[in-house]
């Protein structure tokens, strides 16, 4: 049986089960879960901003960041809607 199953998992439950599935200390699990957790909260907007810096950041220009982009997009935990690279370059310089 999973441990995920029945009722939804507390902060203090989930580092339980990372501390005993990983090994980790506690304050370095709950440190992880925090990271993962303020990761996946990240707005379509802000996802878009931060993704376009790093990659530009990696010498690649807009017309080889925006595909990059709107591919990762659908990946997300929570998918965005499809975005045109029009509508992505207008999140990143308004």
């Amino acid at each position: 049986m999973s441990a995920f199953t029945g009722p939804a998992l507390t902060h203090a439950e989930l580092v339980a089960h990372v501390v005993a599935s990983t090994g980790l200390a506690p304050d370095v699990a709950a440190r992880l879960i925090s990271d993962v957790l303020a990761y996946f909260s990240e707005t379509t907007e802000q996802f878009v901003r931060r993704r376009h810096a790093e990659l530009n950041r990696q010498g690649h220009g807009n017309a080889a960041i925006w595909p990059v982009i709107a591919g990762e997009l659908g990946q997300r935990r929570v998918a965005a809607a499809e975005l045109s690279q029009r509508q992505l370059r207008r999140i990143v310089y308004g």
